[in-house]
C-alpha cells in the first residue's frame, strides 16, 4: 500500500514509490542466471577474458605511442 496509517483518508503518500513496495516485481534485484554464475566462476574463461583485456590493453599502448 502507498498509503500510512497516519494519513488522511483518501491522501496518497508521498514517502513510499509505488515501484518499491514490497514484495512487489521490481522491489527485488536481478538474480544472475546460473549460466552466468558458470561463467563467473570457470577459470578458463576467466583466464581467456584476462588474454583479451590484456591484448585489447596492449594495442591500446602501442597506439598512443607515436
Amino acid at each position: 500500500m502507498t498509503t500510512n496509517a497516519t494519513s488522511q483518508p483518501g491522501a496518497e503518500s508521498s514517502t513510499t514509490p509505488k515501484n518499491k513496495e514490497p514484495y512487489q516485481q521490481a522491489y527485488y534485484p536481478p538474480v544472475p542466471t546460473g549460466f552466468t554464475r558458470f561463467m563467473r566462476s570457470n577459470l578458463i574463461w576467466q583466464f581467456w577474458r584476462f588474454i583479451a583485456i590484456n591484448i585489447k590493453m596492449f594495442k591500446l599502448m602501442l597506439s598512443s605511442h607515436h
